[in-house]
């Protein structure tokens, strides 16, 4: 039975909380929240007690935490997770500097932990299917992947001022599937980007439509294209060419039912809520994480994951501010 301590009881934290209720083999012993009304609904919902981070980390009984909690408090939750003895579900980033999350690589492998930086896109299922079809050769030598993400509508400028930017807070997802994708690290990054939604963005320091180009050392090309506004859902797509052929992975409709009329075809428009899209990702990302503590094997995407697409995403805004190619 592994035991199971969950830091940051908001959206993603409960969400991890509702897969462990469905697991037989793995528990979840205490939660812990800035906000203690929030603590308190999901100990009520789980049986979990409320404990307060400190406690958590110091617990014996308690073997793994998940770390839901504001970005700025990973850094100090992973020196002490670590040298307690603790394995580590990371959400992403995991630091808003990369020079910080080397600190934390140091750590982490100073004392042998297990470390997963929790990028839950790998895990869908059909990006997970289409990334294997690449290993198998189908398609043969990958030359160009193109990668499509959009959010239904645009958050709060609020929350823009304190996400780090377009290119950390959203793309950087998109930086990993690309090295995910494209099998080999990224040499050369360059950024465009508007303000073109809400020009409160803009002036608060960010852009909210932005696309990049990375290139590889052997000449691999990847496209991303980014939008803080999609009218028809959460837009969600790759392609992938290559030397034999090409794979896609389209959007997740709501139904898949058509309608013909003589006003022509209709679909359904893309789920639209991340939570919803990615459902099926955040259960295979954890499960994951479990099985790989009870086998004692190496966990993936791991914490040079995290600090790749860290990279990525510093060269991409670096970019953006210069004009300039940046290479890494």
């Amino acid at each position: 039975m592994i035991k199971i301590g969950i830091l940051g009881c908001g959206r993603i934290g409960q969400v991890h909380a509702a897969t462990i209720m469905r697991l037989a083999n793995v528990q979840l012993v205490a939660v812990s929240d800035f906000v203690d009304d929030a603590a308190q609904a999901l100990a009520a919902k789980t049986g979990a007690s409320v404990q307060t981070t400190d406690d958590i980390i110091g617990n014996s009984d308690i073997d793994a935490v998940i770390i839901g909690t504001p970005t700025d408090t990973h850094y100090d939750i992973i020196h002490a997770a670590a040298k307690a003895g603790k394995a580590i579900f990371c959400e992403k980033p995991v630091d808003m500097s990369a020079d910080r999350i080397r600190d934390c690589m140091d750590v982490v492998a100073a004392n042998d932990t297990p470390f997963m930086t929790a990028f839950n896109r790998r895990f869908d299922p059909n990006f997970a299917h289409l990334q294997a079809r690449i290993v198998e050769g189908v398609i043969g030598n990958v030359e160009i992947v193109t990668i499509l993400s959009r959010d239904p509508n645009p958050p709060p400028v609020s929350y823009i001022t304190s996400s780090g930017g377009i290119f950390r807070d959203m793309m950087i997802h998109d930086f990993d599937m690309a090295r995910f994708l494209l099998g080999e690290e990224p040499v050369t990054v360059f950024a465009v980007g508007s303000a073109l939604v809400d020009p409160e963005i803009g002036a608060a320091g960010d852009v909210d439509t932005a696309a990049v180009t990375l290139t590889t050392e052997s000449g691999k090309i990847c496209q991303i294209s980014n939008s803080r506004r999609a009218t028809y859902g959460y837009d969600q797509r790759i392609e992938v060419h290559g030397s034999k052929g090409m794979l896609r992975a389209e959007n997740q409709r709501e139904n898949t039912v058509e309608i013909a009329t003589a006003d022509g075809f209709r679909t359904a428009p893309a789920q639209h809520f991340f939570l919803e899209r990615y459902e099926a990702a955040y259960r295979a990302e954890l499960l994951q994480f479990i099985s790989a503590l009870e086998k004692g094997a190496a966990q993936s995407p791991s914490i040079t994951d995290g600090l790749r697409a860290q990279m990525l995403a510093d060269a991409a805004a670096q970019s953006l501010e210069s004009g300039l190619p940046v290479a890494l």
